[in-house]
């Protein structure tokens, strides 16, 4: 046992004086300060305020594995081979399923969302730290945990308070909430972060390609770019609010940048050691009919109080004596005092001041919904988790296209959710606001997305618009849309050949388009400035009719440009004033 799970780190100060000696001597011989590809290493991240403020984490910070990567070069020795919860190679070695789930999870993200730039490795580092890669790999061939991986009870002993958000739905816990899976998300959080990776219609947390996949949208939301060190630690600290785990994580990181191995599934390396001192404890999986985050009987207990094998040949080996215990039988045992958290003493939301939200299709609302978590007295709650989720038939989205957000409530107890972005549908939008782990009347906001406008048309040319009759006009007409100034792109326009200035409806002779089966069509309707704002209507023809015309374009937003047209017949030369009279 002691070989499968490693050195166990002491609790209290020497659980901490010991990890920073590790990670400074790592840090010393193994990172350099900034590798060869320029980027940061961990030791130069600095989480910049919004990160370290950001709105809650993945795992509602539950604990981690702490094993730092070997020193040695992660490639594999030809001389060493795998062996479940060995060292040498499997140390490197990620288990199949789980090294294709990770990869697998880069290339859709690639696609979805490609300036994210999520490199396959960081979900590497991040499996790692959290359930030491599936617990080396112990899944069926489609992904899912042979048992499910739990983390402890988040009941504020040791841990972060929060209680049941989804009533044991993924936790099978109905008093409190606990990390899922080999990415360890909370309930909460799966809520809206899961996906389904493998296809399978269902979106499992125990399941590593799902939760892959979920944690790759989770780390690309808000627009981050983890080719940025900045966006990178901002990610990194929002799975798990701590100096150290992002430290940790970035070591991982570039530990497997420099290069793995695929091992069997089941064979890889265990990890030993937690954040909260419990040697390879947890998240640990659970068997039947035991209680999710509670040791199995007949399990070996983690912790400090172990009995220790004794050395063969030494007196005094094998099981200590029992100790006396330190409370005398009988004794009543004194119920813990629970201690409300902001959560419990809230009692609505209201509204702090949001202002009326408009925006046009495909712009970012000016605007942000700002919500207050207030108690029955009307005092505000701080800390308080606040979903913000886009319901109904629409495609706005949150900036990083994501259609759920939670924000925690800052000192004043408000939570400002971030900053909307409009989809190409027009109409009305809902955001309602919801308290996470509180069963309190939600409250909903009203967005409208309007039609994409301009202002302003303008031809891009001046040339004169001629033609003689039965003719073809040589010059096609091409406008410019613009908006305030900027440009006006995606914006539907109109164009007629209008029987005068002041009657706007469709001549019936003189210029016209042509439809696809060579008719005559002297309106236009379903056009759109492209994304330079740019629109070239058709080729004009001219009938048997000579004069001047009209052609009016309109657009959304009430931009208007009348262009003026002439037909005439071609001029004919006179003869030549030159020709002299015959002799």
């Amino acid at each position: 046992m002691a070989a499968q799970f490693g050195r166990r780190l002491r609790k209290g100060a020497a659980t901490t004086a010991v990890a920073a000696v590790a990670v400074a001597a790592l840090s010393a011989s193994q990172a350099p300060g900034v590798n060869d590809h320029g980027r940061q290493t961990a030791a130069d991240a600095t989480p910049s305020p919004e990160a370290s403020a950001s709105d809650g984490s993945a795992t509602g910070n539950s604990p981690y594995y702490t094993d730092l990567p070997p020193l040695k070069s992660p490639n594999p020795s030809p001389s060493t081979g795998p062996g479940p919860g060995g060292t040498g190679a499997t140390e490197a070695g990620i288990p199949a399923t789980v090294l294709d789930a990770y990869k697998k999870a880069e290339t859709t993200l690639r696609e979805a969302k490609p300036g994210c730039n999520l490199p396959w490795q960081l979900l590497a580092a991040i499996g790692r730290v959290e359930s030491g890669q599936a617990r080396g790999g112990q899944v069926r061939a489609d992904g899912t945990t042979i048992k499910p991986i739990l983390g402890p009870q988040l009941d504020g002993n040791g841990f972060a308070l929060i209680k049941d958000t989804d009533d044991g739905a993924y936790d099978g816990n109905s008093s409190y909430d606990q990390a899922v899976g080999p990415m360890q998300f909370i309930p909460s959080t799966w809520a809206w972060a899961g996906r389904d990776g493998n296809g399978d219609g269902k979106k499992d947390p125990n399941n590593i390609y799902d939760a892959a996949l979920a944690a790759g949208h989770y780390l690309c939301r808000n627009n981050w770019d983890l080719s940025q060190q900045d966006d990178l630690d901002r990610a990194i600290l929002s799975y798990n609010q701590s100096r150290e785990y992002l430290n940790l994580v970035m070591r991982w990181l570039e530990y497997y940048r420099k290069g793995t191995h695929e091992v069997p599934d089941g064979t890889g390396t265990l990890p030993g050691n937690r954040s909260d001192d419990g040697a390879g404890a947890s998240p640990t999986p659970t068997t039947p009919g035991s209680t999710p985050g509670t040791t199995p009987p007949g399990s070996p207990t983690p912790g400090p109080d172990r009995p220790k094998p004794g050395k063969p040949g030494k007196p005094g080996a094998g099981t200590p004596a029992p100790k006396p215990p330190t409370t005398p039988p009988g004794t009543p045992s004194t119920p813990p005092t629970t201690t409300p958290t902001p959560t419990d003493t809230v009692d609505h939301l209201e509204d702090a001041g949001t202002a009326k939200l408009t925006a046009m299709a495909g712009d970012t609302f000016g605007k942000r919904i700002s919500t207050r978590a207030e108690t029955e007295a009307g005092k505000a709650v701080a800390k308080v988790r606040v979903r913000f989720t886009i319901v109904g038939d629409t495609d706005t989205t949150f900036t990083g296209g994501e259609s759920v957000a939670t924000v925690a409530t800052n000192s004043s107890g408000v939570a400002v959710a971030p900053a909307l972005q409009a989809g190409e549908k027009t109409g009305a939008v809902t955001v309602r606001a919801t308290v996470v782990g509180r069963a309190v009347p939600g409250l909903d906001y009203k967005a409208t997305v309007t039609e994409r406008a301009a202002d302003t048309l303008a031809r891009t040319d001046d040339a004169a618009l001629t033609c003689v009759p039965g003719g073809e006009f040589a010059t096609q007409v091409e406008v410019k849309a613009t908006y305030n100034g900027a440009v006006a792109d995606g914006v539907a326009a109109t164009a007629t050949l209008v029987t005068s200035a002041d009657d706007a409806t469709a001549n019936d002779k003189g210029p016209y388009f042509k439809d696809a089966d060579g008719k005559t069509v002297r309106t236009l309707t379903g056009l759109k400035t492209d994304a330079k704002g740019l629109l070239k209507l058709p080729k004009l023809y001219a009938d048997d009719t000579t004069g001047n015309f009209l052609l009016r374009i309109t657009t959304a937003g009430g931009a208007t440009l009348t262009v003026e047209l002439a037909v005439a017949a071609a001029e004919t030369s006179s003869p030549s004033a030159s020709a002299s009279p015959s002799a």
